[in-house]
């Protein structure tokens, strides 16, 4: 048996996602589109797979039928393999009645479904994570140092730090003190021995990403506890003098999708030049639905810094540093500058848009000007809007928009009525 083989994945779907609304108003944070065709889910799955870990269970309590229907139509595997992608939604059992309290609550109200496997480490992932990572190489440090429980940390700077748990290790890299959110007043004894290049960016605070590694007895000795009901904030820091705990240090691309402020920049960074996050690494690809759609046709439109995902239809004039989805459309004479559309379900048809002729074609009409949003999927945007974001525009919600930071969220499925100015 393989070492694969041993590894179970459990992959937190997060709570309520408040924080990401309007995106998480009819879905789950797992389900959020992201770089115009993949979702949010689909990270960890693909890091799991590229790591050879086909096992995984991704855990889930509000709106999860989208990402239901998301797994069943992308993930299958052969009828003799092991591998699968199962979704966990809360429910009530003889043992529990509850919603899930809190990321190890959650672990805990599902073990009875993990125990059934044959497996000695549990992998403990976050769903709203953008980043890719070989797994295998945090479980061989796991199992090299005879740890119970192996933490992945990234270096961040002290502005960063009070946001994550920060933790301090020693020369064997073994965890010996954490805090979770420390005030900025603090932050002078949690510095940590990090590679020079970090230090030059100022990242000298080792901060836990959410990645965790579990021995099988430890994880089912602690779920024992109804007491503590998440790792980060209780089952990590109690643990630390108790069990040897591990910190794996990871340098590389990392972002937690926690807001719309973060989401949006994660999204357009894929337009840069040479971007952070790599989609077109051979061995760290990220996989999602299959879609038999046709290429994208583009008619008189200047593109600078697009990425544009296939089966849409351009007419525009412009498109600057944005990020068009799946199905898209956008007419003619209309300026598209940082903005990510995340497209359409379905295709109209074109009786469809001759009975819209008075209303408003799903996508974006002629002469536009969108600057600064977010349009959620199968939005409508008639004639001659303008949606020019930015700090100028204070926090709102509306039934069509949302603005948070300067950001403009059309929600999803919302009606953008002809010559209407945000």
């Amino acid at each position: 048996m393989s070492v694969n083989d041993k590894v179970l994945s459990i992959i937190l779907g997060g709570g309520q996602g408040s924080r990401l609304y309007p995106l998480t108003k009819d879905r789950s944070k797992p389900a959020v589109p992201i770089a115009g065709k993949y979702k949010l889910v689909d990270i960890p799955i693909s890091n799991c797979i590229n790591s050879d870990i086909k096992r995984m269970f991704v855990l889930t309590q509000f709106n999860s039928a989208s990402l239901n229907n998301h797994i069943k139509n992308t993930y299958h595997f052969s009828f003799f393999s092991k591998a699968f992608v199962d979704v966990l939604a809360a429910e009530q059992t003889m043992q529990s009645c509850n919603w899930f309290q809190g990321t190890a609550d959650a672990v805990r109200q599902s073990m009875h479904h993990f125990l059934s496997y044959d497996f000695e480490y549990a992998l403990i992932l976050s769903g709203d994570q953008l980043y890719q990572m070989d797994y295998n190489l945090m479980i061989k440090e796991h199992i090299k140092s005879n740890a119970k429980i192996t933490i992945a940390t990234i270096p961040v700077t002290a502005k960063e730090a009070t946001s994550f748990g920060i933790l301090k290790s020693d020369d064997e890299n073994v965890i010996t003190s954490f805090i979770e959110k420390p005030a900025a007043d603090l932050l002078g004894d949690w510095k940590s021995d990090v590679s020079d290049h970090m230090k030059s960016l100022g990242r000298e605070y080792l901060a836990s990403m959410g990645i965790y590694i579990f021995n099988r007895d430890l994880l089912i000795e602690l779920m024992n506890n109804p007491d503590t009901n998440d790792f980060g904030k209780e089952i990590i820091p109690q643990s630390i003098e108790l069990h040897k705990t591990l910190s794996y240090q990871y340098e590389g691309y990392w972002t937690d999708i926690g807001n719309i402020d973060s989401f949006f920049d994660a999204n357009l960074g894929l337009t840069d030049d040479i971007p952070s996050f790599n989609l077109y690494d051979n061995k760290k690809r990220v996989y999602t639905r299959a879609r038999m759609l046709p290429t994208t046709k583009v008619s008189g439109t200047i593109l600078e810094k697009a990425v544009i995902a296939e089966g849409c239809i351009i007419h525009a004039a412009k498109i600057e540093r944005c990020v068009i989805g799946i199905r898209s459309r956008i007419g003619k004479d209309s300026t598209v500058i940082n903005t990510y559309m995340m497209g359409g379900d379905r295709y109209e048809t074109l009786h469809d848009i001759e009975t819209h002729k008075k209303g408003v074609v799903m996508g974006i009409g002629e002469r536009c000007y969108i600057n600064n949003a977010i349009l959620d999927k199968n939005c409508r945007i008639g004639d001659d809007v303008r949606i020019d974001g930015g700090n100028h525009l204070e926090n709102k919600e509306t039934d069509m928009y949302f603005i948070k930071d300067g950001i403009v969220v059309v929600k999803k499925g919302a009606t953008i009525p002809n010559g209407y100015t945000i």
